[in-house]
């Protein structure tokens, strides 16, 4: 029987400086999740139509509004998908409007990366999207829910990046996957299509794995789990 298919939960972060919204996703795109980015309410509201996301961070204030207001009314029309603030607002009171008016968590800036990382992922999992599950294919073993790697049961540490490409294809043991797809499921939209990401990130997995080499090239097409 094949393993259950998963995918890397999708992030959007809201935020108009564009050091930080830079910065915030290349955080939490290298914890392994997928990342869409807006500068504003209007263009979150265009993300959020074209996709489903497991989780929104949002700077409370934006070019076009505070975020609690937006986040507000989508609430009262039924929308859960869960949401952290991050700002600058650190007072007791900001904390509970933004908690009082939908928000999931609350990060003051400055913040540690790591733990906006944390955060995040906790949220995904709330959601669904990051279900607790455990992958299988020989001796390999892919925690879903630690995203840890073992391979014969010993513990194998991989980067975000790697933890998602081994995810991908041990959730298809029986596909062959394409460099493409593999982009558009582990990575943002920003990458490249035609770059050599994918097999910078498999030669790396394949240096960390050990043989006999897991990972099988598909000449023409990607890579799949060797049979």
């Amino acid at each position: 029987m094949s393993a259950p298919v998963t995918t890397q939960p999708r992030v959007l972060v809201v935020e108009d400086d564009e050091d930080l919204r830079v910065a915030v996703t290349a955080e939490l795109s290298a914890a392994g999740l997928r990342l869409d980015a807006a500068a504003s309410l209007a263009e979150a509201s265009a993300r959020l139509a074209a996709a489903g996301h497991a989780c929104v961070v949002f700077d409370r204030m934006l070019p076009d509004g505070d975020a609690i207001g937006y986040v507000h009314r989508r609430r009262l029309a039924g929308w859960a998908v869960p949401v952290l603030f991050l700002t600058a607002r650190d007072t007791v009171q900001d904390r509970i409007a933004g908690f009082e008016h939908g928000g999931d968590d609350y990060l003051v800036k400055p913040f540690a990366p790591a733990e906006l990382a944390a955060r995040v992922l906790a949220l995904c999992r709330r959601s669904g999207s990051g279900r607790p599950s455990v992958l299988r294919h020989g001796g390999l073993e892919v925690d879903c829910a630690r995203r840890e790697v073992r391979r014969d049961g010993v513990l194998v540490t991989v980067s975000g990046k790697e933890f998602a490409v081994l995810e991908y294809l041990m959730a298809r043991p029986d596909q062959a996957v394409r460099r493409e797809e593999l982009i558009e499921h582990c990575w943002d939209s920003s990458t490249d299509p035609m770059s050599n990401v994918v097999d910078v990130v498999v030669r790396r997995l394949r240096g960390k794995l050990g043989e006999p080499d897991p990972v099988q090239t598909v000449r023409g097409v990607g890579y799949r789990m060797a049979p």
